[in-house]
């Protein structure tokens, strides 16, 4: 994910590997469970299935029988138009959850599709609710993981509606940045897993326009691109420019 992380072997203990023992169970389980809780949700959940690059997690248009719980890698949500172009529609890293698109249809409405080898926790939807009725605990935390989705389209739909490339991109690398610090990684330095294409079909951006703002903001001292490794120099000249723009 980020500064040359590895992808682990899975070996045996990997997978017997409970969410009681997971370094990421407070970013997609709720704090607070007891030892008889967890107990259950270890029961439903299958721990650390693998996904190769390149590979779908679910396709648009498969029947809804599981959330998943991205444990280490990256993943890319997208559509297809009827001309056949994709549409990015998210990105998701690790500790986060991915499906619920099709909660409301019980189909899924987007491709999954992993950007880097990864590994996710299958969660069936089924069991899952059925369990979160005994815990209000869980209840209200699949409810707040809901609602913070919500929220983050309202944010694409603000990006894509009111600001200009430079902010548009300005804010999707502060995003990815304030994501890779609650994960306890670097949040001046990690690695791009998604193109510059898809960064620019998620941002309603052409491919030349993101390389030559990219450059714009190496030229001036905001960042520094080594490929698709980003560092960020001046983060507050970042934030200044969607200042400018709320004030606008």
């Amino acid at each position: 994910m980020i500064q040359n992380i590895q992808i682990r072997e899975l070996t045996p203990r990997h997978l017997r590997q409970s969410c009681s023992n997971c370094s990421l169970r407070e970013l997609c389980l709720p704090i607070g469970l007891n030892p008889e809780e967890m107990q259950e949700l270890d029961a439903i959940i299958t721990q650390a299935r693998p996904i190769k690059r390149g590979e779908a997690l679910y396709r648009a248009g498969e029947p809804f029988k599981s959330l998943f719980a991205i444990r280490v890698g990256f993943f890319k949500a997208s559509v297809i138009s009827e001309d056949g172009r994709e549409q990015v529609t998210g990105f998701h890293m690790s500790g986060e959850l991915m499906g619920m698109d099709a909660i409301s249809s019980d189909f899924h409405t987007c491709d999954a599709i992993a950007l880097e080898d990864s590994e996710v926790c299958e969660l069936p939807f089924g069991e899952i609710e059925e369990l979160a009725g005994d815990v209000p605990l869980l209840q209200r935390h699949l409810y707040k993981v809901m609602s913070r989705e919500i929220v983050r389209d309202h944010g694409v739909m603000l990006l894509l509606g009111n600001m200009k490339a430079e902010e548009r991109l300005a804010a999707f690398l502060l995003n990815l940045s304030q994501r890779f610090a609650i994960r306890g990684y670097s949040s001046t330095s990690f690695h791009l897993r998604m193109t510059r294409e898809e960064i620019g079909s998620y941002l309603g951006l052409k491919l030349e326009t993101v390389s030559r703002t990219l450059s714009k903001f190496q030229d001036q001292g905001f960042i520094k691109v080594q490929n698709r490794l980003i560092e960020i120099i001046d983060g507050d000249s970042l934030k200044k420019l969607l200042s400018n723009c709320q004030g606008e």
